[in-house]
Parts: C-alpha cells; sequence; structure tokens
C-alpha cells in the first residue's frame, strides 16, 4: 500500500520532470514548478515535457503550475530540482512561502562558486532549514532512462534517518528503488565530482581514446574523490556505493550525460564557446564545479590531479593534448 504525500518539485528540466513522474507513480499527489508560464502550460495539456522530455508521457496526476506559492502550498516533500548555481537565488525567492515542516530534497550535484557550499549547506543558510529537514538523492540516475522505467536505483541521504526512510518510501515506484545513508557529505561530493570526472572521460573520448583510458580514469578518480571526502568527514564507504561508484560509472560512461559529451566536444579540439553553443547554451555542471572543487581539494592539501587537470582546460586554456601528457608523467608511485 502506498503511503499518499504531497510532493512539490520544484524545476521542470529533465531531471525535476522526471522525478514528478517517479513520485506520481509511486502513488503521491505531485506539483511541478515551470519557470515558465508556457512551459507548464504544454505539460498540462499535452502530459509532455518537449524542451527536456520529448517523447514520454507524464501521469494525469501532475499538476504542472508557474506558481511556486501555489507548487508549494501544504507541501510536505519540496524537491529542489533548479541547477546548483542557481539553487541560492530560487531559495531567496521561496523561503517564506516553504512549508516549515516540510522535508527538503535536493537534486543539484555541485559545489557553489565563491562559497565552495554543498548543496545542502545552501540550503541550509538560504532557507533557515535545520540540516535534519534536508535530504539529498543521489546515484547512478540518468534522467531519460529512469522517465522509460528502465529500473534503477537511488540513494535518499539524511542527518535523520526516519526522514530519509519517508523520503525512501514515497519514491519508491515499481522501477526505481531507493536506499538510505546518513553520510550526506559523501553523497553530495559524489555527485558533484563524478561530473568533473566525466569531463576527463569525455576529453579523453574526444581525444580518441578508448577503455582502458575510461577505465583508468574512472578508477582514479574515485581514489581523488574519496581522499576529498575523507578529508571533509565522510563516510569512506559511501563511495563504494551508488552515490560514488554507480553515479562515477553511468555519468562517465553514457552518451546520455551532459558533462560526458561536453567533454568529447573539448576533446575533438572545440573551444568552451563552441561546445556551449553545440549544446544550445548549456554549460556542463562539471565545468563550474571543477574551480570549486580544486579551491577546496588545495586548501585541505588534497592531492586532485585529474581535477586539476580538467580545472586547468576549462579555466587556464590549457590543451586537451597536453592534459593528458601532464596527467601520464606525473611521478610515479604505489597504487
Amino acid at each position: 500500500m502506498y503511503l499518499v504525500v504531497s510532493v512539490a518539485v520544484m524545476g521542470a528540466g529533465s531531471w525535476g520532470t522526471t522525478l514528478a513522474k517517479v513520485f506520481a507513480d509511486a502513488g503521491n499527489s505531485v506539483t511541478l514548478w515551470a519557470r515558465r508560464p508556457e512551459l507548464a502550460e504544454t505539460i498540462r495539456d499535452n502530459r509532455e515535457n518537449p524542451d527536456y522530455l520529448a517523447g514520454i508521457t507524464l501521469p494525469e496526476s501532475i499538476r504542472p503550475t508557474s506558481s511556486a506559492g501555489r507548487a508549494l502550498a501544504q507541501a510536505s516533500i519540496v524537491v529542489l530540482a533548479v541547477p546548483s548555481q542557481a539553487l541560492r537565488e530560487n531559495l531567496a525567492a521561496w523561503r517564506e512561502i516553504i512549508p516549515g515542516d516540510a522535508t527538503l530534497v535536493s537534486l543539484a550535484k555541485g559545489i557553489e562558486a565563491g562559497t565552495h557550499l554543498r548543496m545542502s549547506q545552501v540550503i541550509s543558510e538560504v532557507a533557515g532549514a535545520e540540516p535534519s529537514r534536508i535530504a539529498v538523492l543521489s546515484g547512478p540516475n540518468l534522467a531519460r532512462e529512469i522517465a522509460e522505467e528502465q529500473p534503477a536505483a537511488t540513494v535518499i541521504a539524511c542527518e535523520d534517518e526516519n526522514r530519509a526512510k519517508l523520503v525512501q518510501a514515497a519514491v519508491a515506484a515499481p522501477y526505481f528503488r531507493p536506499y538510505t545513508n546518513t553520510d550526506v557529505i559523501g553523497c553530495e561530493l559524489g555527485g558533484a565530482c563524478k561530473n568533473v570526472i566525466a569531463l576527463a572521460c569525455g576529453m579523453a573520448h574526444g581525444h580518441g581514446l578508448g577503455e582502458n583510458s575510461n577505465a583508468s580514469l574512472i578508477t582514479r578518480g574515485l581514489a581523488e574523490i574519496a581522499r576529498l571526502g575523507r578529508a571533509m568527514g565522510a563516510d569512506a564507504r559511501t563511495f563504494s556505493g551508488l552515490a560514488g561508484m554507480g553515479d562515477l560509472v553511468a555519468t562517465c560512461s553514457s552518451p546520455l550525460s551532459r558533462n560526458r559529451t561536453f567533454g568529447e566536444r573539448l576533446g575533438r579540439g572545440e573551444s568552451l564557446r563552441q561546445a556551449r553553443e553545440a549544446t544550445h547554451g548549456q554549460v556542463a555542471e562539471g565545468v563550474t564545479s571543477s574551480a570549486s572543487i580544486f579551491d577546496l581539494a588545495t586548501g585541505l592539501d588534497v592531492d586532485m590531479p585529474i581535477t586539476r587537470a580538467v580545472y586547468s582546460v576549462c579555466h587556464q586554456g590549457l590543451d586537451v593534448r597536453d592534459m593528458i601528457v601532464a596527467l601520464m608523467g606525473r611521478s610515479k608511485k604505489a597504487e
């Protein structure tokens, strides 16, 4: 028997729309907020989000709206599905109308530029919410595959295990299996850092390198993510799970991954501007996060050579060929 919960999904991009479908398919009452009124109208009239999930029929039970107040009214779970670098601005506009006892679920995978805060920290700071009210959803979750109801698993991380279980019960659809975790730091770092490693894998693939190179980048990428996690107080076991290795493999390997495909364009010799234009003005989150994560690692004296290399390509003009030479020419050491 389903636990019926009132859910507000704030953001109608591909992942927000997909999660709205998952929550609806799990039997909940779901409102989907879209920034653009015309998109909300299109979803309502056609039961499809043509901008982000063309061809996917959305349940009739999803109520689209462009009114944040209408979406948030009486919601017991608020899913924050806006990009990481836009989260602070949106939360500032919503903070007074978010129900005071609602569980806030972050979907954004990134580190905030300038402050170097994780998304749960941004939510706590801006919305004035106790950390125990904030959950993070992370894992190998490529939106279109889940929207097509291909079986997938995810992690719900929250300091309050009972609150994590509440979200777990609400989002458990027949094709979507959620697990719980209390390691918010580890789950957030895994989600943010994997985008940077996916850029590196994309660059290597675009440059003509094969599966050995990809596997090496994934494996050594996981090692440097875990080093940063330990320095920041995460549980090392998290990085061998869905929010660590699982998310990393999916994002680094799939052509559905925006970071992987953006990196491929850079690997083929395109500039950031050309890659951005080719992706309709969208910049992969790993481009911005690479600077924040590199700064975090530097401040904590954590060695993250792949992250440093991606940062150098994206922000210092390093050529991808020189990046590969630099990574391969590092001093030899034990694994």
